[in-house]
């Protein structure tokens, strides 16, 4: 199935997971926040939450600094 993962197309096995996803992409999810089809997803979802073909996701890399 396909994926739009920060505008650029994915192809992924159906039953992926958002952890499933950031461990594909080898991404700390402890730095980042994901929202799929526009709803942000906590990271305590992101185990249980199975992305479908066609959602859009938009992956954030949280950075510090002052």
């Amino acid at each position: 199935m396909e994926i739009i993962v920060n505008g650029d197309p994915h192809q992924i096995p159906q039953g992926t997971s958002i952890a499933d996803l950031l461990m594909q992409f080898k991404l700390n999810p402890c730095a980042l926040a994901i929202e799929v089809n526009q709803e942000l997803k906590p990271r305590n979802v992101h185990r249980a939450t199975f992305l479908s073909d066609g959602d859009v996701l938009e992956i954030v890399t949280l950075v510090g600094g002052g």
